[in-house]
């Protein structure tokens, strides 16, 4: 794949990331449980969901069509 096709795919990931964090996948009303470590789902799934992002920020940073290689 070259680097366009790698940036279209990072920007749509976010996207779709993005959106679902507003969706009751992430944000349930009034879930708790399950917890993991002593913490409640919608604390680990989002912490969770800041690791994927700053994952693909970093892979875009990589892939963007404008970045000039040295």
């Amino acid at each position: 794949m070259n680097k366009e096709t790698l940036w279209k795919i990072c920007c749509g990931l976010v996207v779709i990331v993005a959106i679902l964090t507003f969706t009751p996948i992430v944000t349930p009303a009034g879930q708790y449980k399950p917890t993991l470590m002593g913490m409640p789902y919608t604390l680990w799934v989002g912490i969770l969901q800041a690791i994927i992002l700053v994952s693909l920020t970093y892979l875009g940073t990589l892939v963007h069509p404008g970045r000039k290689n040295d």
